[in-house]
């Protein structure tokens, strides 16, 4: 038996349980995972709340795409990106289904080794906001030279997208809250304050422009300020407000509707990552970790937008 939380109906967090359920052993391909820990992210958020739709057939719904932990069973002829999978390798696996829980069975497609340098609580955020970020990047072509806005440079995605746009010879003007914007200078961006005047902020920071924008938090304000600052519409990406996005004819990026969803970009930047995190040039900032039975309270932190770094569930 498995514990796992489960939505039993759509709402906020108060609709999450935990329950007992029987997992399937490994099948040709698949792997067994005992999760150490689990990364939540807002999507998760959006699938439970109903915003994606209310389909009562997807109820209980499992949560959580991504996880770290290790393999205790193997499927005949069951391979990673890194090669065959064995029992006892230490992994990321995204993306999972269910992987709020104490074990998951998955492809072993989805595995990747966790990064040496990383703990389980910093793995289990790598991946899913790690290859959202490089999905931004490279499809708004950031590169060295480049001066680059990012709306909610502090949240899960932003915090990589920094470093990765500062390792590739990037400048980044990062929008930020008071209390993160040390956090960001420490990162390699210059912080400056969102809210009313933050166009006046950035052109006092950048007066010979701004070559690409990233919004990473779906404000108007993260939206209308880009396409203000940067006259190339082909350099703004949003991935978190793609119908207003595709209304200015910015790039739309993600699973929403219209969007792209770049999986070969995605699918292709997970072994990379890996061997970034060991080389140091990218770390995850863990904010909290909670219990599986605690799912509700984590995700309600998770919901305010406001967690310094990512929030783990831990069986």
């Amino acid at each position: 038996m498995a514990s796992r939380v489960v939505a039993t109906s759509y709402g906020g967090p108060e609709v999450l349980s935990v329950v007992e359920v029987d997992l399937p052993e490994p099948g040709p391909g698949q792997v067994s995972v005992q999760v150490a820990a689990a990364g939540t992210n807002p999507i998760d958020v959006k699938l439970f709340s109903g915003r994606y739709g209310t389909d009562p057939s997807q109820l209980p719904m499992p949560l959580g795409l991504e996880v770290a932990g290790v393999v205790t069973a193997v499927g005949e002829g069951a391979e990673g990106p890194a090669g065959p999978l064995r029992p006892g390798d230490e992994v990321i696996a995204y993306m999972v289904e269910g992987g709020y829980a104490s074990e998951v069975v998955t492809g072993g497609a989805t595995c990747v080794p966790r990064p040496a340098t990383f703990t389980m609580d910093e793995a289990s955020g790598l991946l899913l906001a790690g290859t959202t970020a490089v999905h931004a990047l490279t499809a708004t072509g950031v590169g060295r030279g480049d001066t680059v806005v990012m709306h909610g440079a502090a949240g899960a995605v932003g915090q990589i997208a920094v470093q990765l746009a500062v390792h590739a010879g990037a400048r980044v003007i990062g929008t930020a809250s008071a209390r993160n914007q040390q956090w960001l200078r420490e990162l390699g961006a210059e912080p400056v304050t969102y809210g009313p005047g933050l166009i006046d902020r950035i052109r006092s920071l950048a007066p010979g422009g701004v070559d690409v924008a990233l919004d990473l938090v779906g404000t108007d304000e993260a939206l209308e300020v880009s396409v203000q600052l940067v006259g190339d519409r082909s350099r703004i990406a949003t991935i978190a407000n793609a119908a207003r996005g595709l209304e200015l004819g910015i790039r739309a990026l993600g699973a929403a509707p219209g969007a792209e969803a770049g999986a070969a970009i995605r699918d292709a930047a997970r072994m990379e990552l890996v061997r970034q995190a060991e080389a140091g040039i990218v770390s995850v900032r863990v904010a909290a970790t909670y219990p599986l039975a605690e799912a509700a309270e984590a995700l309600g932190v998770l919901a305010t937008g406001h967690a310094q770094g990512k929030i783990v569930l831990v069986p």
